[in-house]
């Protein structure tokens, strides 16, 4: 059975009262008598009933991060410094996985409301804004990585326009006129805007727009693989591709092994959002990143800030943005340049490591 408030008083020789005041550290308790029922609790083995002492105190200690998965390795780096955020401050994260299904967040964002969390950090599907809205009267809401047009609630993105522009310039100063997108769902906020970054650096440099060069599609591995695909089996196929989708990153680099594509002999391969092993990969992957951590970091700020102010009122900026960097590694090449000569293997397998480089935007 379970110890008990009232068994670490009658051990105390308290009240109850008494024994929660001292071991929450509120009301007119002394040092001394707060560290000897400290004391008494640890001996007996006594835990506080989280929910009980919400219903109390009206505040759970419980703060939700709603993503759409952990393929994305961005993700898996907001979740970790989001919790270690919150535990430094005594609370605890919920991490909860929507998989970008608009019915899978609604039943989520239920669920959440039933543990009466004190915040909430969400990637939304941009389908259940009134929910949002609604809830948002209640608890602070930060959106992360994608806007709710629905809402005005606070977002923290990053620069994907600027971002995607970067990529898309480095491909056209390497020479590469014919460069092929995969990017997300353009009714995404990532999706929209990192394809408007591609189409700014193309109009900018005087090349024409060709759809049959942009494919966009859900953020899973299959979207790279089939629009590779796709791209490849053009007339005249791309000199480079832009993975401005980073879960469609894996199916892009099955296509070019499955046909013996060597990268960048044969293809040069730009991906957006990095992941540790696209260092280690050869040739290392050249990116632009997304300041996922950076991007973690101000939504906590953020949330903090709502908390502290007890809700989600109009206090200024609502949007904020984290600025995109290109880092060069070794996927792509200048194509006016002879390649290398090939030796049985593709360089994608055997090429040396070298040290990565990178420019902020």
């Amino acid at each position: 059975m379970s110890v008990t408030l009232k068994d670490v008083a009658l051990a105390a020789r308290v009240s109850v009262s008494t024994a929660s005041r001292a071991l929450t550290g509120t009301g007119l308790t002394s040092e001394r008598t707060q560290e000897r029922l400290a004391r008494i609790a640890r001996e007996l083995g006594y835990r506080p009933n989280p929910i009980a002492r919400g219903l109390k105190t009206g505040q759970s200690r419980l703060v939700a991060l709603l993503v759409h998965n952990l393929t994305n390795a961005s993700f898996q780096v907001m979740a970790e410094v989001v919790q270690a955020r919150l535990k430094a401050l005594g609370y605890q994260m919920l991490l909860c996985i929507g998989g970008d299904d608009p019915q899978a967040e609604s039943d989520t964002l239920t669920t959440l409301v039933d543990h009466r969390i004190d915040g909430l950090i969400v990637v939304p599907t941009g389908k259940n804004g009134a929910q949002l809205k609604t809830l948002s009267k209640d608890v602070p809401i930060v959106c992360l990585v994608r806007r709710d047009d629905a809402t005005d609630l606070e977002t923290v993105l990053a620069d994907d326009p600027q971002g995607a522009y970067l990529g898309t310039r480095h491909l056209i100063e390497l020479g590469h006129k014919r460069i092929g997108l995969i990017v997300g769902r353009q009714d995404t906020t990532s999706g929209r805007e990192r394809l408007s970054g591609y189409v700014r650096a193309l109009r900018e440099a005087g090349i024409a727009r060709d759809d049959t060069l942009i494919h966009a599609g859900h953020y899973v591995p299959e979207t790279g693989a089939t629009y590779a695909r796709k791209l490849l089996d053009l007339p005249r196929p791309p000199s480079a591709i832009f993975v401005a989708n980073h879960e469609a990153t894996l199916g892009v680099l099955r296509v070019t092994a499955e046909r013996n594509i060597a990268i960048p002999d044969d293809l040069s391969l730009l991906c957006y959002e990095d992941m540790p092993w696209f260092e280690w990969h050869r040739p290392a992957i050249s990116i632009v990143d997304n300041g996922a951590r950076d991007l973690a970091n101000l939504a906590v700020d953020r949330l903090l800030h709502r908390m502290d102010v007890k809700g989600n009122g109009n206090d200024g900026v609502r949007e904020y943005r984290v600025g995109a960097r290109l880092i060069k590694r070794d996927s792509c090449r200048q194509i006016d340049a002879p390649a290398p000569a090939r030796s049985g293997k593709s360089k994608s397998s055997s090429s040396k490591p070298s040290a990565a480089k990178s420019a902020k935007a």
